[in-house]
């Protein structure tokens, strides 16, 4: 027997017992130096540095060549729990591949995100799966359990949860407070992340940089009393990057970095991400915290314990052990097919009037559009080794004889004040540099290429391909390929392979100059600057207006144009339209219309002019309002990938029949959408759950080139489980899988509840004329909602419709089946009083934080008047006084349904906002009735109560 020196690297012990000998033989500062991101080493005992954080979203990101898949949300369009699964198999299987030849390959890996995609303008919708919490949670664990790898003891990777918690905009994303009331965090927000905590393949979250309540996600309450209840394992909660400055930086929320660094880390954050690789600001901080009483060593300790019980799991202190130590694989033939799989079973085929699709194979195909010749990848994705875009996917299965392409770009030459033109000087022996190849642990950092000459002016000038990605931002790119961009050094050149980096680089605005008729000024957007034309070249170096270069542009061949000759010489023309997941939609920027921009609109409408045979491909991050009426055919596919041409031509040829589903509702209009810091899902009609207009296309949504039949629903209840069972049979003459989806509906609910909500699904495959009986089991529990009178979840007795069909919308069965129980009764105030936040509805309020540790308030949100609505108050034989606690100053009526005030209460002013005063005042009720409390002033309700 091996004999072991040392207690914590005994495999024989139980692993609390070794966290625990190692935490025991930490100094102090040992222990304290792990609370950073980048945690040293402690060579004394052996211990290694240890990094919290790699990014691996859809592949191994930032670190150099890797196999790279669908973006999150094309997964989520899969609804396929098992492929997901493999795809996270593959990617921690790389994690660890790559690890073996570059340490600065991290296992804690910073993926999924399982954010709700409750608004489609949300800059980082690419990175969530669905807005849906039951398939988001699932196709989340599905993830992780990939991730995690199957070893009962040993992890392959230990996945973090991004971003606790309703995190849904870029917008002031660091100050904004997401109001959101009791229904909406239990029965939506908490949800995606709780089953997959529950699953058991997560190993920790990360707090996103808003506020919740009026209280920022890193010092949230939650934190304990929500995720660290749902699970026995210690989790490691890493923060984001530079947040635990921003609680005194932006959000002013503490007044020194030492209180708010031990809010933190009492609230429950382990590892602080902060100030990059210097960890020497957040030592000093939490030294300074414990200095000052503000913390405990045991603070300290438990953080400590949880980032060693997660680095023992990865088997980092069983070597010889570690199942996972000795992977190689990387960029295999499965991984590739995989990846190519991944992408055929996102792409969703949205609509298919007259069966234009599929192609025949001798089909004459122009191939068009800004997307068309693209493989474009975003800021989570790593180096492609392997590349295909439409245009090469067409080309490879139906021949490059068949194929026309024109991008649909305008070429332009840009002509300055004196006369000549911009012009990109020929760069000898110039190699072709790859953004990030070389692999970042902070990309951000990435500098721009001066190694090429920068751009000057001359009497001829260069054609440059110019496209307007929509709110007039431009790229402009070089006939080798290269996108103009900016340095450092403020020269531009064409030097760029994509537009890309934490700030974009290869982005320009033309603006009107009032100086000249046709002359504009040229903006660059990474800096603010205005381009200028000096004696060694051309850069951005004016910041008034007045010394800028104008230009005017001379445009040598419009996109349309091109367009339309290509369209009318083919059979069908297939127009592959988008977005740039680096521009307009991001993260750090959302977006600010559903629409196409109009660049794209016009080539589409180009297109479709010429030939009446025109399919719309969209190829973008999130969902766009088309107007389809006169178009015959519509896909679908978020960014897919490496393989993400192989998978479009193949799925248009019919080789593989789409059944990638919506996960997420497609609106028709800017005007269907709630303002984007409306968390109100319910009180706001939001999502497929809520949303009572007609959509563009419903959750759920997407076609096939099989029809198929359901039938024999059968709902059977036994306990505490419903039993469902129905038969779906392929009644075309092609294979096909189908995507078979169970939604429930409360028929006669006491509160607003979900039109219908998920509750299972299964994809499928069905050869033609065969069928599948599918059984799903359902908790009874699945049909409750929190029941805020009494703080609890609760299953309403009643009626209950069971829904089977191919969509939210497109229900093909329905049963329904009676839930037995006792009515909740009324909300008892006489023995609790009312908690201001646990109002049934609201008008022009907002939930804020109680105190900075825990609890919530009310206060009025817009200057005027805020109105909070308990339901079925019951008064008992009756109440002669209210009391109100409250903070700030001013006046609180309350009025029962006939609206008159029966009571109002002034508050003084108390002195700040959590220095709370209780006031009272008569008020006379009885029996059950509906309360309205009305505030006024820049006052914080807390709670209600009643007496007498």
């Amino acid at each position: 027997m091996t004999a072991h020196p040392l207690p914590f690297r005994d495999p024989q012990l139980p692993s609390g017992e070794r966290v625990d000998d190692l935490l025991a033989r930490l100094t102090l500062d040992e222990r304290i130096a792990m609370l950073h991101q980048f945690a040293p080493a402690v060579e004394r005992l052996g211990v290694a540095a240890f990094r919290t954080g790699q990014e691996a979203l859809h592949g191994v990101a930032w670190m150099g060549p890797a196999t790279v898949f669908p973006q999150a949300v094309g997964l989520g369009a899969t609804w396929n729990d098992d492929l997901v699964r493999r795809v996270g198999e593959a990617v921690s299987t790389e994690v660890r591949a790559m690890r073996a030849q570059d340490d600065r390959v991290g296992l804690n890996v910073w993926s999924p995100t399982v954010n709700l995609l409750r608004h489609p303008l949300w800059g980082r919708n690419e990175e969530g799966y669905s807005e849906d919490p039951k398939l988001t949670s699932a196709i989340a664990t599905a993830y992780t359990r990939g991730l995690r790898g199957d070893h009962p003891a040993y992890w392959r990777t230990a996945p973090v949860l991004k971003h606790w918690l309703a995190h849904n905009n870029e917008t002031n994303r660091d100050t904004s407070s997401s109001s959101v009331r009791a229904r909406v965090l239990h029965e939506y927000d908490l949800r995606a992340f709780r089953e997959a905590v529950e699953a058991g393949a997560v190993a920790g979250v990360m707090p996103a940089y808003n506020l919740v309540n009026g209280r920022p996600n890193h010092v949230s309450p939650y934190l304990g009393e929500h995720l660290r209840a749902w699970t026995d394992r210690h989790l490691l909660v890493c923060s984001d990057a530079g947040a635990p400055s921003n609680l005194v930086d932006s959000e002013h929320y503490f007044d020194t970095h030492e209180e708010a660094t031990a809010a933190a880390l009492i609230a429950g954050v382990d590892s602080f991400t902060d100030h990059g690789t210097d960890s020497s600001q957040i030592v000093a901080r939490v030294r300074g915290a414990l200095e000052q009483g503000l913390i405990s060593e045991s603070d300290i300790d438990t953080a400590v314990r949880r980032q060693l019980a997660v680095r023992l799991s990865l088997g980092e202190f069983d070597p010889e052990l570690d199942p996972y130590a000795g992977t190689k694989d990387f960029d295999t033939p499965a991984h590739r097919a995989l990846a190519q799989e991944a992408a055929e079973q996102a792409i969703v085929l949205l609509k298919n009037d007259g069966g234009l699709l599929p192609l025949a194979a001798d089909t004459r195909i122009a191939v068009v559009g800004l997307l068309a010749d693209e493989c474009k990848l975003d800021w989570y994705s790593g180096t492609l080794i392997h590349r295909s875009t439409p245009l090469e996917g067409l080309y490879e299965r139906f021949g490059a004889d068949s194929i026309e392409f024109a991008e649909g770009v305008d070429r332009v030459r840009l002509k300055t004040s004196s006369g000549t033109y911009l012009v990109v000087p020929e760069a000898e022996e110039a190699d072709d540099q790859v953004r990030g190849a070389e692999g970042a642990l902070d990309p951000a950092l990435l500098a721009g290429r001066t190694d090429l000459p920068p751009l000057t002016a001359d009497a001829t000038g260069t054609d440059l391909a110019l496209i307007d990605w929509g709110d007039d931002v431009l790229t402009f790119r070089a006939p080798d390929g290269r996108y103009l961009s900016v340095a450092d050094d403020g020269f531009v050149r064409a030097s760029a392979d994509q537009p890309g980096g934490w700030v974009v680089q290869e982005t320009f605005r033309l603006e009107a100059s009032g100086a000249h008729e046709n002359g504009h000024l040229l903006k660059h957007l990474g800096t603010g600057r205005y381009v200028s034309v000096v004696a060694d070249g051309v850069k951005v170096a004016a910041e008034d207006p007045a010394e800028a270069e104008i230009f005017e542009v001379v445009v040598t061949e419009r996109g349309d144009e091109a367009v339309a000759r290509a369209a009318a010489a083919a059979d069908v023309v297939i127009v592959a339209a988008g977005n740039d997941p680096h521009i307009n939609g991001r993260e750090t920027e959302d977006r600010t219309t559903l629409r196409l921009p109009a660049h794209q609109e016009r080539l589409l409408r180009a297109a479709r002019a010429a030939n009446p045979r025109t399919v719309l491909a969209l190829v973008s991050a999130y969902p766009y309002a088309v107007d389809h009426e006169d178009l015959p055919a519509v896909l679908w596919t978020a960014h897919g990938g490496q393989a993400a041409g192989t998978a479009l031509a193949r799925v248009l040829a019919g080789d593989v029949s789409p059944a990638g589903r919506l996960p997420q509702t497609w609106y028709a209009s800017d005007d269907d959408l709630p303002d984007l810091l409306d968390y109100d899902v319910i009180g706001g009609r939001q999502t497929y759950l809520y949303f009572e207009g007609t959509p563009l296309f419903p959750f759920g949504h997407g076609l096939s080139y099989a029809p198929f039949a359901y039938e024999n629903l059968s709902v059977r209840r036994d306990g505490d489980v419903l039993w469902v069972s129905f038969t779906v049979t392929n009644t075309g003459d092609v294979a096909a899988d189908e995507v078979a989806q169970i939604y429930t509906r409360a028929v006669d609910p006491s509160v607003p509840r979900p039109r219908r909500e998920l509750a299972a699904y299964r994809r499928v495959h069905l050869a033609p004329g065969t069928s599948a009986e599918l059984s799903f089991e359902l908790p009874v529990s699945g049909l409750g909602f929190w029941d805020v009178a009494h703080g609890r979840w609760w299953v309403e007795p009643g009626q209950y419709e069971l829904l089977a069909g191919a969509s939210s919308e497109d229900i093909r069965l329905r049963e329904t089946v009676l839930i037995d129980g006792e009515a909740a009764g009324p909300r008892p105030v006489l023995a609790h009083g009312l908690d201001a936040a646990d109002y049934d509805e609201q008008t022009g309020t907002a939930i804020v934080d109680r105190s900075k540790t825990s609890g919530d308030a009310v206060t009025q949100a817009d200057g005027g008047m805020g109105e909070l609505v308990f339901r079925r108050c019951d008064f008992g034989d009756g109440v002669t006084e209210v009391s109100v606690e409250a903070a700030g100053e001013g006046t609180v009526e309350f009025a029962l349904p006939d609206g008159e005030v029966r009571a109002t209460v002034g508050i003084p002013a108390t002195g700040g906002p959590y220095e709370y005063a209780t006031v009272g005042a008569a008020f006379a009720a009885d029996g059950v009735q509906d309360l309205h409390i009305r505030l006024r002033g820049p006052l914080r309700l807390a709670h209600v109560g009643f007496s007498g």
